[in-house]
């Protein structure tokens, strides 16, 4: 299969597809990274404001090396990417935009997010497109410490005392909807698939994230609104969908007016 070793390889059908995927993957960690920095100088612990913050710098640098790749297909500049859209050209899913929260919904977001993370990076290292499969590599050193961190939060909650259990269980019945849509189909997946710069389809990477959570849910007793059928897992709540297509929150929008303030009032600045 034929490989893409920069923008310029990359025939003109192909462009608007692979933007669109490089967007999702850059507007999930850039929102995320704004929303969990907002846990500097409140986080419960001083380790955590410290935590919350260098997780938060790691995510819009990861965002920033994908909107560098969407710049070379679009002719523009990671700025204008990050900061010069309209809400609805955004390609997150609904999960990330959602307001902070309490702790207990940051590290219940954390947990469906960097599942599934880890296993839509694991697939796109063998991308196609050369300039992502290397930019995976270097993100997935640093995402590997983002995993450990949402997985200890996840144990210490579940096994902590009776409210922070009550706090977690509520926090992830009220994501789950979002969380299924993390694998929300990209626009032309099947044009990606093709190319091979998108190894797997989006429901397969669905079940391998499942098959991560489930165990793990399981042995926590926390709620799980999945019935395994056959070698399938079934949601039994409809996915909140939308997200890859620009559909988004009130929380978003609030979030876009406070990002994109300084780019509006000086469109020269850089970030």
């Amino acid at each position: 299969m034929e490989e893409f070793t920069d923008a310029s390889m990359v025939p003109l059908d192909l462009k608007q597809p692979l933007s669109n995927l490089l967007l999702s993957l850059a507007d999930d960690e850039f929102i995320l990274g704004y929303w969990d920095s907002e846990w500097t100088g409140v986080a419960p612990t001083l380790e955590e404001d410290v935590a919350c913050s260098s997780i938060a710098q790691d995510e819009i640098g990861h965002a920033r090396l994908f909107y560098q790749e969407v710049a070379a297909l679009t002719n523009s500049t990671p700025d204008q990417i990050a900061y010069n859209r309209k809400t609805s050209e955004y390609r997150q899913v609904q999960l990330v935009e959602r307001h902070r929260g309490n702790w207990a919904f940051t590290c219940a977001r954390r947990i469906f997010y960097e599942a599934a993370d880890q296993v839509r990076l694991d697939s796109l290292r063998n991308s196609t497109y050369l300039p992502l499969a290397q930019a995976i590599s270097k993100i997935q050193r640093e995402e590997v410490y983002h995993q450990m961190h949402s997985n200890a939060w996840l144990q210490r909650l579940a096994t902590g005392t009776p409210e922070s259990y009550q706090l977690l269980s509520e926090a992830l019945q009220q994501l789950w909807p979002d969380a299924l849509a993390l694998f929300e189909p990209f626009p032309a997946e099947d044009i990606l698939q093709t190319a091979g710069i998108l190894p797997d389809p989006s429901a397969t990477l669905e079940q391998r994230w499942l098959g991560t959570i489930v165990p793990l849910f399981e042995r926590l007793q926390l709620p799980l609104p999945i019935q395994k059928t056959t070698d399938l897992f079934q949601p039994t709540v409809v996915a909140r969908l939308g997200g890859r297509q620009g559909q988004h929150t009130a929380d978003f929008t609030e979030l876009w007016d406070q990002m994109t303030m300084v780019y509006r009032l000086d469109p020269q600045a850089s970030w």
